[in-house]
C-alpha cells in the first residue's frame, strides 16, 4: 500500500509542546508484554499488552486497539468519531472499511444496526484478519467479507456502492499520500450510493483551520468537488483520554491529532436517539462537540 511518498504526522505539527508536559511523556515507561510481532511486506507489526489495554501497533505506533481502564475502556477513542454516520443514517445497510484494525467498529455497527445486508473490509496487510480475530475478539459475521487487496485496486476494479465507506490506513511511518489525490477521492464518491457517507481519519495539527494546516485545508478543497456537505472532528476528546489513560496528563501535549472528515451529498441531520449510549456504552455526544469546522 506504501508508495514513494508518505505523509509523516510529525511533520504536519504547527506548535511545539508544552516543555514540562513534554518531560513527563519522554519520562514515563510503559511497560509492554509482547503478544504477537511478524514483520510483513507492508509493516512491522506488534501485538503488545500494557496497564491501559491491548494495542496492535505498526513499528512504534498505535494503529488499533481496545483500552480497559477505569477511566476508559473500549475503542481507541479516535475511532469512536466512526460511528456518527449512525447518527445521520440510521438505514445503512451496506458499508465497505478500507483498514480493518481491531475490527470492533464492524462489529460495533453491527449492534447498532437492525439488519447490513454487507459490510465489505478491505486490507493491504495478510496478518490483518487472523489479528483481529486472535488478539480483538472481531467476530466475522456470514454477511461480512474480507478483501486481502490494496485499496486504490479494490476501487477500481468493481462497480460495488454503499450507504458507507470508511478509511483508516496507515503504514509504519505515516500516510500513503494516494490517500489524499483527487483520483482517489473520485473513486470513493463512485462507490457511494446519493445519500451515502464518507469517513476519512487524517493527522493533523490540532489547530484544524490554520493556514500552515495545508494538508486538511488542501484535502478539504478537493473533498468539496466532490461532496456538498462536509465536517471535521478535531479529536480533541480522543486526545484527551489518550494523554490521562497513558500519562495521566489531562491535557493533550503534542500539535497532532486524528482529523475525522465526514462527508456527504446530503446534509447532515444528527438526531441521537440514544442507542450508542445503550447499547456501545459510548457517550458520543462528548465526540460531537469536537466539530471544528462544517462546509456546505
Amino acid at each position: 500500500m506504501m508508495s514513494n511518498m508518505t505523509i509523516i504526522p510529525e511533520n504536519i505539527e504547527i506548535h511545539r509542546p508544552d516543555n514540562s508536559l513534554e518531560k513527563i511523556i519522554k519520562s514515563t515507561k510503559i511497560k509492554e508484554k509482547l503478544l504477537f510481532k511478524v514483520k510483513s511486506d507492508f509493516h512491522d507489526i506488534f501485538v503488545v499488552k500494557n496497564n491501559s489495554g491491548t494495542f496492535l501497533k505498526y513499528k512504534d505506533t498505535y494503529q488499533a486497539g481496545i483500552f480497559n481502564t477505569k477511566y476508559y475502556s473500549g475503542n481507541l477513542p479516535y475511532i469512536n468519531y466512526f460511528l456518527i454516520p449512525y447518527l445521520i443514517n440510521k438505514k445503512i445497510s451496506k458499508i465497505l472499511t478500507i483498514g480493518l484494525g481491531s475490527g470492533l467498529v464492524i462489529n460495533q455497527y453491527e449492534k447498532l444496526l437492525n439488519k447490513t445486508e454487507a459490510i465489505d473490509i478491505v486490507d493491504i496487510e495478510e496478518n490483518a484478519l487472523e489479528i483481529a480475530k486472535n488478539y480483538f475478539n472481531f467476530k466475522q459475521s456470514s454477511n461480512t467479507n474480507f478483501y486481502l487487496q490494496d485499496a486504490i485496486v479494490y476501487l477500481k476494479s468493481n462497480k460495488k456502492k454503499y450507504d458507507l465507506i470508511i478509511v483508516d490506513v496507515a503504514g509504519n511511518e505515516g500516510i500513503d499520500e494516494r490517500f489524499v489525490q483527487e483520483e482517489y477521492i473520485n473513486l470513493i464518491k463512485c462507490h457511494l450510493y446519493k445519500k451515502g457517507i464518507f469517513v476519512s481519519n487524517l493527522p493533523s495539527s490540532r489547530d484544524i483551520t490554520n493556514n500552515a494546516n495545508k494538508l486538511i485545508l488542501n484535502t478539504l478543497k478537493m473533498y468539496e468537488k466532490y461532496f456538498s456537505y462536509i465536517n471535521v472532528y478535531n479529536g480533541e476528546t480522543s486526545n484527551k483520554i489518550y494523554y490521562k489513560t497513558f500519562f495521566n496528563i489531562d491535557n493533550p501535549v503534542y500539535d497532532i491529532t486524528n482529523a475525522i472528515i465526514i462527508s456527504s451529498n446530503e446534509k447532515q441531520i444528527i438526531k441521537d436517539d440514544g442507542r450508542i449510549s445503550q447499547v456501545l456504552n459510548i457517550d458520543i455526544n462528548e465526540y460531537l462537540k469536537d466539530i471544528a469546522l462544517s462546509k456546505d
